[in-house]
């Protein structure tokens, strides 16, 4: 099965940026549609960004518009959010997780595997 591993999380202050990685195996890896989610405590894992397997498509909630940017390197196996402006609304693991799928999904049960999770701490 598919293997991925986050990194780049981090205690930060309001305002500041982060960039998370999310290293994946496999032999298919431009073919999966590949989505950022965040869970903070007592709440639901929430959808954050997502992006076809070219590259060419993205989707991101709301409340992250404008600040966070979803990329990927199918040569490196790896997709990419970069989160800048942060503010404590922000605070959550963010997970990694890969659909094997066409069209990029906002569901979180349509994703097949996902990572471990990263913190993510943001200070006022």
């Amino acid at each position: 099965q598919v293997q991925l591993v986050e990194s780049g999380g981090g205690l930060v202050q309001a305002g500041g940026s982060l960039r998370l990685s999310c290293a994946a195996s496999g032999r298919t890896f431009s073919s999966y549609v590949m989505g950022w989610f965040r869970q903070a405590p007592g709440k639901e894992r929430e959808f954050v960004a997502a992006i076809s397997g070219s590259g060419t498509s993205t989707y991101y909630v709301d409340s992250v518009k404008g600040r966070f940017t979803i990329s990927r390197d199918n040569a490196k196996n790896t997709v990419y959010l970069q989160m800048n402006s942060l503010k404590p609304e922000d605070t959550a693991v963010y997970y990694c997780a890969a659909d094997i799928g066409i069209r990029v999904e906002v569901r979180p049960y349509e994703y097949d595997y996902w990572g471990q999770g990263t913190q993510v701490t943001v200070s006022s």
